[in-house]
């Protein structure tokens, strides 16, 4: 695997969601420019804001398509509940001692990209109605489900180690 390249038909057309899928790109590229360093600990904060900026990620995709009444929200949210399982023991094995960085960075990569052509996509109809029905009202909504996810995320006290790993590890 190498540098990740976003392109277009990746867009969802939600625009808060296209830039966070953009930011989670920029995370597994910071993780690519790391995979040979020997500074664990730089290695180790990457990872770890990976994975918490992923988990805010879904907790914010899944508020709205929830709020849009996307017909598959429970299964869209079962599917990032087990890619955080899986992402939290390559964390743990990190932990460890264990070299991942290679290993993660590959799985990061098609697990991304296949589910923002896969799942993600499935929901944008859903969204982009909901959308219109509510008009300017919705980007208030959008706002208050951010601003929501930012207050839990903040009210945890930071540590070294990733969400994850404090949840699973």
């Amino acid at each position: 695997m190498a540098i990740l390249h976003w392109v277009p038909e990746l867009d969802t057309g939600i625009e808060e969601i296209d830039i966070q899928h953009r930011r989670i790109v920029d995370y597994i590229n910071r993780l690519y420019e790391l995979r040979d360093s020997p500074n664990r600990e730089a290695l180790a904060d990457v990872i770890a804001e990976t994975v918490d900026y992923t988990i805010s990620h879904f907790a914010f995709e899944e508020g709205v398509i929830e709020a849009a009444g996307y017909m598959f929200a429970g299964p869209h949210k079962r599917v990032h509940e087990l890619f955080t399982r899986k992402v939290a023991e390559m964390q743990s094995r990190f932990d460890a001692g264990e070299n991942v960085t290679a290993e993660l960075h590959g799985m990061l990569s098609r697990w991304l990209f296949n589910h923002i052509r896969n799942e993600d996509h499935g929901y944008v109809d859903a969204v982009k109605a909901y959308q219109r029905m509510t008009g300017k009202g919705r980007a208030a909504e959008l706002d208050q489900i951010k601003a929501e996810v930012l207050r839990e995320l903040a009210g945890r006290q930071p540590r070294r180690r990733g969400l994850l790993a404090r949840l699973f590890g």
